[in-house]
């Protein structure tokens, strides 16, 4: 069979391009960037049994799944964005800063609420290749 070279090399470009899409690396601590935004977005959106599997599993064999997200999708406290905001990583643990926006219910104000944002602390552990939650 012969390939024209330009056609070869567009061949040998989709090759490149398809292995460099498959090569995600869960193990890597830029995963924990990923990871730890996507837990904060399954609580924005009351989908608390879903952020329950970035729990570790020993903290996940102390807590069911349905007693965590009734707790969780039922506070008074409503997060609205999530967003990376730094990390401190040393071997198989980070410290996750995770800027979160949410709104609560004020007192005194009419029913009004209160917009407010602060930094959530983080850690993260990497078990079996994977980078965990690991609540205080």
């Amino acid at each position: 069979m012969n390939i024209e070279p330009r056609k070869l090399a567009y061949l040998a470009f989709g090759v490149l391009l398809l292995a460099v899409a498959g090569c995600t690396d869960k193990s890597s601590p830029d995963m924990v960037d990923k990871r730890s935004v996507e837990r904060w977005n399954y609580l924005i959106a009351h989908e608390a049994e879903k952020a329950y599997d970035y729990f570790t599993p020993g903290y996940r064999a102390t807590q069911s799944r349905e007693k965590y997200a009734a707790a969780m999708n039922n506070r008074p406290i409503q997060w609205t964005a999530a967003s990376f905001k730094d990390k401190t990583c040393d071997g198989d643990r980070c410290i996750v800063g995770v800027n979160v926006l949410y709104t609560i219910a004020a007192p005194g104000m009419g029913g009004r609420k209160a917009e407010n944002e602060s930094v959530q602390s983080e850690t993260w552990i990497r078990v079996d290749g994977q980078w965990y939650f690991l609540p205080n």
